[in-house]
């Protein structure tokens, strides 16, 4: 039995965003449903270029259905070149994690985005390119080695968990681990540069990681705190209840909720206490 955090059961149990948007600028239909996941994401534009409208039909499990409806709820309001700095990565810790097993349909949830900003731009979509490797699933060589990249994998169970290749009649194994091989060459002599993140984002991811793995823990002794502003990498926080009043709040702000934020968030950052 798989064990979902409670974020995943809420967008799971009543999605956001279902269905399609009238006369969209971009639509993306990735996966299928012979292979047992499917997703459909349609999306508007404003006048100022930023995403207004986001919906999507998606064909599969629990997982599947959160991680598209997050996905929707995280692009509303971004210009496309934020939109793009989505990664599954994100769409995963958006959702408070998802488990290993189920990582595929959040690199399905990034695919449709970039193939949906593609369809906006009238060019061809990345996730079309490369040669078939994994028939059961339809996934390409190209497919497997982002995966592998993007997400530091190792083995054939981890690209199965991330892409679903391997997970059929087994006979791609030996290829997918060649693969596997070849891109990890690839990330010793060209590390990945680490991605850019746009205020916007940064802000939300923080939000969220304060609200999910800092604020329940200050609560249980009373205390809170409350982001007041953030400011290139300070993150500009006014404490409340006990905290306010406790002699050691400037070793909780820095030891636990700084730490949190650098690693959840961005290793740059910076926790200051203001007064509010």
């Amino acid at each position: 039995m798989w064990e979902y955090t409670d974020k995943v059961r809420e967008h799971f149990l009543n999605p956001r965003n279902v269905g399609e948007v009238e006369d969209p600028d971009g639509v993306a239909e990735v996966g299928s449903i012979a292979c047992g996941d499917a997703l459909k994401l349609t999306f508007k534009l404003d006048e100022n270029k930023r995403i207004k409208e986001a919906m999507f039909k998606t064909f599969g499990c629990a997982s599947a259905i959160a991680t598209a409806s997050a996905l929707t709820e995280m692009i509303k309001g971004l210009t496309l070149e934020e939109a793009e700095e989505i990664t599954n990565q994100h769409i995963a810790e958006y959702l408070g994690g998802l488990p290993q097993e189920k990582m595929h349909c959040s690199v399905m949830g990034r695919e449709a985005l970039e193939k949906a900003i593609d369809h906006y731009r009238g060019r061809p979509s990345k996730a079309e390119e490369g040669e078939v490797v994994c028939h059961c699933f339809g996934i390409t060589d190209k497919e497997i080695e982002r995966a592998v990249i993007e997400n530091n994998l190792a083995t054939v169970e981890d690209v199965t968990n991330y892409t679903k290749a391997g997970g059929g009649c087994a006979s791609c194994h030996e290829a997918i681990q060649e693969l596997i091989r070849r891109a990890r060459g690839q990330m010793e002599s060209h590390p990945p540069a680490r991605p850019a993140l746009s205020n916007i984002k940064k802000i939300r991811m923080i939000e969220e990681t304060i609200d999910r793995e800092i604020r329940p823990s200050l609560k249980l002794d009373g205390g809170d705190i409350e982001l007041v502003d953030v400011i290139g990498n300070r993150v500009l926080v006014a404490t409340r209840g006990m905290c306010a009043s406790c002699q050691a709040v400037d070793r909780t702000l820095k030891l636990f909720v700084e730490t949190k934020l650098r690693e959840l968030v961005w290793p740059d950052l910076v926790v200051e206490e203001v007064a509010s």
